[in-house]
């Protein structure tokens, strides 16, 4: 998987300071790239022009190119599901038009969408009202993976732009999440989006289930008033109480943790609007064509999938975090944690041959500045070295608070430089020194740094923004999959555990397991069954 080329690079710039790169005063510049007012700095990597060079040749080799086009055109390139890959096809512009099959798919992404607009309009200015005739006040999405994580992120990302309904998000099948969601809301005030594709996820028609007998009791017959559904089985829905102008459906080559930008938005456009959802569509749309027209050398998810496959194919990182520095992005990282580790954690090749090497790897993080206080510890003293990814804006949505702004910033800023800068044993000597400690603290107070980052910079954290930094995540999973050889679109590791999850449910209510199951999950059905 890895030529020899980058291997023997690695091994020889493996003790290379990466603060001894810059003693070329235009590194910044040569190992920084832009798109859209998008700034992506990965300066303070251990990547030279003879390393980016070979990242690049790697990549190009490992057909990028044709796969990308593929991919656009709508070819079945999720070969173990037979389905095309086409959540870009969301985003398209209005002009654009996508034959599959003899028919214009994009046709009905547009009518779909113009019926959400419809929708959530009507809903936003008070026309779309309850059983009993008051408008809605509380909307509580209902899903889970895909159909959760990237709504909520979304929403409590563009927090400043929500003047629509309250938006609430219950994925948990635990009873206390749909338990505690429920506890402050009013029936007649409060509408259910209940988002399946398929509508069978156990998790989701459970928690919906329980949603439906709510408002049963106190609406009666008149609950379907309140429901609304995302999905393409109009005879599940149906057979739910749900109308059929009330439910949005969209194909199957859009996989959960892509589908967004479509009718699983829908809480996202109840949130913010027709006009800023579209401004949302237009940031990806905007990183969709530089993904397909930039160069390789100024092409932020290549260049980012690159340094991702530096980091851990070729030197071992097994894990990268995400530090978002903008509290809105709080859940930005269980956001790509899904999108990347579901979609590269693989062990096998589009062939079915095992993998060379490690696929994807462990993606994890927290916003700063709480996580300085959390696990900063072991990315600067630990035994491991955790690639690290920064994200900042140059501008908050707090303008009387400009000062929190800047200690934010600076926070960011210092820790990227701390992590590659380190402090050494002389360093901190003399330091201890002026500090006239009476013992010798030096080993425990030493930062051996020499440890990477990357800083992604955006002018303001705007729906544009917001989906320009999504689909910039998006394609670098699609581009490090190309280079692993991997299906980054299908998710079959999901399955096995909820087979066996229908099995159990009913031994636990014996209180007795079986001889299907070893003696561990037997003992443990009977310690916590009936």
């Amino acid at each position: 998987m890895i030529s020899k080329t980058l291997a023997d690079i690695a091994e020889n710039v493996r003790s290379r300071r990466i603060l001894s790169l810059f003693d070329d005063e235009d590194r910044f510049d040569a190992f920084s790239a832009e798109a859209d007012g998008l700034l992506l700095d990965y300066s303070k990597t251990n990547v030279d022009h003879a390393t980016r060079n070979a990242l690049v040749d790697l990549i190009e080799a490992k057909g990028l190119a044709a796969r990308r086009a593929a991919m656009f055109a709508g070819e079945r390139i999720n070969q173990t599901e037979d389905r095309a890959v086409l959540h870009t096809a969301l985003r398209a512009s209005d002009d654009a038009e996508l034959i599959l099959d003899g028919v214009d798919v994009l046709d009905e992404v547009r009518k779909t969408r113009e019926r959400m607009f419809t929708f959530a309009e009507d809903l936003r200015g008070g026309l779309e009202k309850g059983a009993t005739g008051k408008a809605f006040r509380d909307v509580v999405n209902i899903g889970i993976g895909g159909s959760d994580l990237g709504p909520a992120m979304a929403c409590a990302a563009l927090t400043p732009y929500a003047d629509g309904p309250n938006l609430h998000f219950v994925s948990n099948i635990d009873a206390a999440h749909i338990s505690d969601t429920l506890a402050g809301l009013d029936p007649e005030t409060t509408l259910f989006v209940v988002a399946s594709k398929t509508f069978t996820t156990i998790e989701t028609m459970t928690n919906a289930k329980t949603a439906l007998h709510w408002l049963e009791a106190k609406l009666g017959d008149q609950a379907g008033q309140h429901l609304v559904a995302i999905s393409s089985d109009l005879t599940k829905t149906a057979a739910f109480g749900i109308a059929p102008e009330r439910v949005f459906g969209f194909a199957d080559w859009v996989g959960g943790r892509y589908s967004l930008w479509g009718p699983i938005g829908l809480p996202i456009l109840l949130a913010i609007g027709k006009a800023d959802f579209a401004a949302f569509l237009a940031g990806a749309r905007a990183m969709d064509t530089h993904f397909q027209t930039e160069a390789p050398s100024q092409n932020l998810p290549v260049l980012m999938a690159a340094i991702g496959i530096w980091h851990h194919t070729i030197n071992g990182y097994s894990s990268r975090a995400i530090l978002p520095y903008d509290q809105h992005l709080n859940l930005l990282p269980a956001y790509l944690q899904q999108l990347d580790m579901e979609s590269n954690g693989k062990s096998v090749k589009l062939d079915g041959s095992g993998l060379d090497g490690p696929s994807g790897p462990i993606v994890w993080g927290q916003p700063g500045t709480n996580g300085q206080h959390a696990f900063y510890q072991l990315l600067h003293q630990g035994s491991h070295i955790v690639p690290a990814e920064f994200l900042i804006a140059r501008e908050g949505h707090e303008p009387d608070l400009a000062h929190h702004h800047r200690l934010l910033q600076a926070n960011c800023l210092a820790q990227s430089e701390a992590l590659m800068r380190g402090r050494s044993a002389d360093e901190t000597r003399k330091m201890l020194e002026v500090q006239g400690k009476d013992r010798d603290l030096t080993p425990h107070q030493t930062f051996p740094g020499n440890r990477p980052s990357i800083t992604l910079c955006y002018p303001k954290l705007t729906p544009f923004v917001l989906g320009q930094i999504i689909a910039l995540y998006e394609h670098r999973v699609f581009v490090e999959g190309v280079v692993w050889g991997i299906n980054s679109f299908d998710q079959f590791g999901v399955e096995l555990g909820k087979v066996l999850a229908v099995d159990i449910e009913p031994l636990l209510v014996k209180g007795a397991g079986n001889g299907d199951h070893d003696g561990s999950t037997n003992g443990l059905i009977a310690r916590l069954g009936a």
